[in-house]
């Protein structure tokens, strides 16, 4: 309001400069009201999401209706609605949602990230690869660490081992040593020959884990533990973890691997 009597101030007291006082003040009027609105999308979306994560999805499509409302081109919303429909059985629609938001705004790294791991569950490999690589490219997106695993992971499952370790070494260090990036990209290094290296990574992971009670060893990192250890014959490391890996996880693959690593040894 406070724009719009300044321009009725304008008028009254000064008739001649009617034109270029009008023309100023609907400007920045314009440009308040076009700051306001996105601050209002970005609140709408960030509620929608909060429902999303809780499962809510009622709410979250209330948020998100009132952001379309306001722009219906708006690509956080069109982003967030894209996973509501995926959590709904909806890839059609889901991968319409999450197309529109990254075509609307290709610089939107969080509809590509979205996009990517939406491409991820749906098998397709190459494409999830090629939006995780275009969203590892913004330097100034928050969570960039988890960009470059994400990508670690599609390159993976491409076969492509050594690309996957740069990605997860590149992990580790925007996380500053994240356990979960550095575990993969121990493995990926072990399995790649890499056993010194791996094994460097490994001991910084176990620092981690001996320094939080909330970390625990999973099947994949004590057999990644053990192919480590049977390298360097340390037979009591080795020990250690098998019998872990024996009495906590006994039906899982990695433990079957084991199995069949000491039976390809003999």
């Amino acid at each position: 309001m406070k724009s719009v009597n300044g321009y009725f101030a304008a008028v009254a007291t000064l008739l001649v400069a009617l034109f270029i006082s009008g023309c100023v003040t609907t400007t920045d009027s314009r440009f308040t009201r076009e700051a306001d609105e996105q601050k209002a999308i970005d609140n709408y979306v960030q509620l929608a999401t909060a429902y999303i994560g809780q499962g809510n999805t009622e709410r979250a499509r209330h948020h998100l209706d009132r952001a379309l409302e306001l722009d219906p081109d708006s690509p956080q919303a069109l982003a967030a609605f894209g996973l509501i429909y995926n959590s709904d059985g909806d890839a059609e629609l889901a991968e319409e949602s999450f197309k529109q938001a990254v075509s609307n705004d290709p610089s939107y790294t969080r509809g590509r990230v979205y996009y990517g791991a939406f491409l991820y569950s749906q098998g397709r490999l190459k494409e999830s690869r090629d939006q995780f690589l275009a969203a590892s490219k913004d330097t100034n997106y928050k969570d960039r660490g988890s960009v470059f695993y994400n990508l670690g992971m599609t390159q993976e499952r491409l076969g492509l081992k050594a690309e996957a370790a740069v990605s997860y070494r590149r992990a580790t260090e925007l996380t500053r040593g994240d356990a979960r990036s550095l575990l993969s990209l121990s493995r990926v290094m072990v399995e790649s020959g890499d056993i010194a290296g791996a094994a460097r990574h490994y001991d910084r992971l176990i620092q981690i884990m001996q320094r939080s009670e909330r970390l625990q060893h999973s099947p994949e990192s004590l057999l990644t533990g053990i192919r480590i250890a049977r390298h360097f014959g340390d037979g009591n490391q080795e020990a250690s973890l098998v019998l872990q890996l024996k009495n906590n996880f006994p039906e899982s693959v990695e433990y079957q691997q084991y199995k069949a690593l000491i039976s390809n040894d003999k």
